[in-house]
């Protein structure tokens, strides 16, 4: 199946399949396939829940047809986010495919509450389902149909690492056991003749309303600021490290503002006595290399580190204890001392953890006291540096 979409749908992608040409290209496809399958599914089981009576089956197309509506949404998602930068949007517009996701999200929401209510609704009815082999046939070719959907949208978002197509096939598959439960209350309502219409229709009526729920926190995720793939920043932080002379890597800061538009920035440790213009031609090239590798545009910020220096190499060790005694959560770099007749200024960036319990101030507060009380002409000027990317080892 993947060798034959590519061949027929994305000739021209020759393996770049995050751009925005190709992704909306797959997207349509995606979309297209979506809609029709949907529409086709809940026409069917709009017919079976009007001849059979049956709430729950009249849920389950009511559901499909909220799925028509999502690869609708999705489609037009694609075509927005494949839009070019502007001068208003220089990222790009990739995130209108996470604001579709999010209306979405609220549509099936509602769908929910409102079936919830009907379901609730009719314990109190006197009017018995009649469950015919329409429906059941209905019912179980819906379910074939939806495990065929599940596949084909995990395959191309995989393809073309798409969350909204990896929320549509997650959502494929959980329809697989909406509408298992569905069939699995006919076929009693048919054979056993116990009347549980009520009661599966509320079930599905929750799964719905749990659907969105999580659909509205997946698709608003990524608009708030969600955290980087932890394995994304250690597979940058290697390659990075894996130049000869770069001493260490810090201040890693990475922007997503969708598939195929990723930003990073850090900071790269290098020796002080090396070439300038040398040094900067390496910075230069890690940024081309590592960032085509992974994905990025990746920009470094170039940090002389002094080295071989006894005297400041004696005080680093002593004031890295000190901070590992305040937390050994904490990190530093940039350490380096102004050494004077009267002080010595003392300057590092603390990085500290998500969640670290202390305040900034107090934090600083704290180390400087504790330097100050081994190295009394010391003059400490700490900054504070947050850890965005969980970019801290261990």
């Amino acid at each position: 199946m993947k060798s034959l979409f590519l061949r027929l749908f994305l000739p021209s992608a020759k393996g770049d399949y995050t751009a925005s040409s190709v992704r909306a290209k797959a997207g349509a496809l995606a979309g297209g396939v979506g809609i029709c399958t949907n529409l086709l599914l809940a026409a069917g089981k709009f017919t079976a829940g009007a001849v059979s009576g049956s709430i729950s089956i009249t849920a389950d197309a009511a559901n499909n047809l909220t799925d028509a509506g999502s690869s609708l949404l999705t489609l037009a998602g694609f075509r927005l986010a494949a839009k070019p930068a502007d001068k208003g949007h220089p990222y790009g517009h990739a995130r209108y495919e996470y604001l579709t996701g999010l209306a979405l999200s609220f549509l099936v929401l509602l769908l929910g509450v409102s079936f919830l209510k009907e379901s609730i609704g009719s314990f109190f009815s006197e009017s018995q389902t009649v469950i015919g082999n329409l429906a059941l046939i209905i019912l179980a070719a819906s379910i074939a149909v939806k495990l065929w959907q599940w596949r084909f949208y995990r395959k191309i978002a995989a393809i073309i690492d798409s969350k909204s197509l990896q929320a549509a096939a997650s959502d494929s598959l959980s329809d697989v056991a909406m509408t298992s439960t569905v069939l699995l209350g006919a076929l009693i309502r048919r054979f056993v003749g116990v009347e549980i219409d009520g009661v599966v229709g509320c079930l599905v009526a929750v799964f719905i309303v749990v659907s969105g729920i999580r659909l509205v926190l997946e698709t608003s995720d990524p608009l708030l600021g969600a955290a980087p793939d932890p394995a994304l920043v250690h597979r940058l932080k290697d390659a990075v490290l894996a130049y000869p002379g770069i001493i260490g890597v810090h201040d890693l800061v990475i922007h997503s503002y969708g598939a195929g538009k990723v930003f990073a920035t850090l900071h790269a440790e290098v020796d002080a006595r090396t070439n300038l213009a040398e040094t900067h031609d390496l910075i230069d090239n890690i940024e081309t290399e590592a960032g085509t590798a992974l994905g990025l545009e990746l920009v470094i910020h170039m940090d002389p580190v002094t080295l071989d220096d006894p005297k400041l190499d004696a005080m680093h060790a002593e004031i890295e204890a000190i901070i590992r005694q305040v937390s050994p959560k904490l990190r530093h770099h940039d350490f380096r001392v102004v050494f004077g007749p009267t002080h010595d200024n003392v300057l590092f960036d603390v990085v500290v953890p998500t969640g670290f319990p202390l305040p900034d101030g107090e934090l600083i507060y704290l180390l400087t006291a504790s330097i100050k009380r081994v190295y009394p002409t010391a003059v400490p000027k700490i900054r504070v540096d947050h850890d965005y990317s969980d970019f801290l080892e261990e």
